[in-house]
């Protein structure tokens, strides 16, 4: 068998042990990127694909007659035809659960650097402003701390209930927002009631159509003026503009998100503009921990290890 990785360089691989890749099959190749160009020509005669973030459109998949297996490395798996693999026999798998304590990690990094307001108060030593100071410490901005805050949970799988968790040791309350279209059960609430209640809002649902701009103008208006939004799921679940506005308007106490609607981003996205206040913004980075990442490369060997001998694992189609 023939397999091919088109995207390497997505997963920053030189700290990482990619020997298994070789080892499951007789002829292994490795592209750092694949462009659009360049994808009939990487897969045309490959039997097993690994892809991170390379579009399998259905067009692509019907040109790869060989093509029997597509592994994701990732937990998303928008960027494939689905109905097209499926219709052509392509065997699909992603990995799953692999980066719980990398994305918890940076969402309570981001809540954290917000709360103690560690970016201005680094800046203010940085521009002098502690040595100037007529006492022993800077105050000048205010530091909340999370024990008694309310936690708004929007999104309850692995990495919905991770945070969740770690809140406890914080001394949080947590909320759980009902799911979009679902009854109401005993543990969750409305989705409008968690806005309107909680301190920070951390959002973990898969973007679909019904997660699209879930947080909207609307939505934002809910929150309460001194709220964070944390966004480490996808970015287009959250209306740019909007946020962006509700961020000059002091709407909302502040915003931390580790993904944007396009990545890259373009340098004049609206929530790149510098003059947008109480905003971080990390470049998709949450999930990267090196144990996530081997972990990503440990779970795409053992899918393909699985399907070669004949029993197939983490199918989507």
């Amino acid at each position: 068998m023939r397999a091919v990785f088109l995207d390497l360089a997505s997963l920053a691989a030189e700290d990482l042990d990619l020997s298994g890749f070789a080892a499951s099959v007789d002829n292994w190749q490795s592209y750092l990127a694949t462009t659009e160009a360049q994808r009939l020509d990487h897969i045309c005669d490959a039997d097993i694909v690994v892809t991170n973030k390379v579009v399998l459109d259905e067009a692509v998949l019907r040109r790869a007659p060989r093509l029997k297996l597509i592994c994701v490395t990732a937990t998303g798996f928008n960027n494939i035809a689905l109905d097209t693999a499926r219709e052509l026999g392509i065997v699909v798998s992603n990995v799953v659960a692999y980066a719980t304590a990398s994305v918890v990690q940076h969402v309570f990094a981001l809540m954290l650097a917000h709360h103690t307001r560690l970016f201005s108060y680094t800046r203010a030593v940085q521009r002098g402003d502690w040595s100037r100071s007529p006492q022993f410490c800077l105050l000048d901005y205010p530091v909340r701390e999370l024990c008694g805050r309310t936690l708004g949970i929007v999104g309850y799988g692995e990495l919905g209930k991770g945070v969740a968790r770690l809140a406890e040791a914080f001394d949080m309350r947590v909320l759980i927002a009902q799911r979009p279209g679902s009854e109401l059960a005993s543990d969750r609430v409305a989705l409008d009631q968690l806005l309107s209640t909680a301190d920070v809002v951390s959002l973990h649902v898969p973007l679909l159509d019904t997660t699209r701009q879930l947080i909207n103008e609307r939505a934002l208006r809910l929150m309460k003026p001194d709220a964070l939004l944390i966004n480490t799921a996808r970015g287009a679940v959250v209306d740019s503009l909007a946020l962006a506005e509700a961020l000059r308007d002091g709407q909302i106490g502040g915003a931390a998100l580790d993904v944007l609607d396009t990545e890259p981003p373009a340098p004049d996205h609206p929530l790149l503009d510098p003059d947008v206040p109480n905003l971080i913004v990390t470049p998709h980075t949450a999930w990267a921990g090196h144990q996530a990442r081997q972990q990503v490369v440990d779970e795409t060997v053992a899918n393909i290890q699985a399907f070669v001998a004949g029993r197939p694992r983490n199918r989507v189609a």
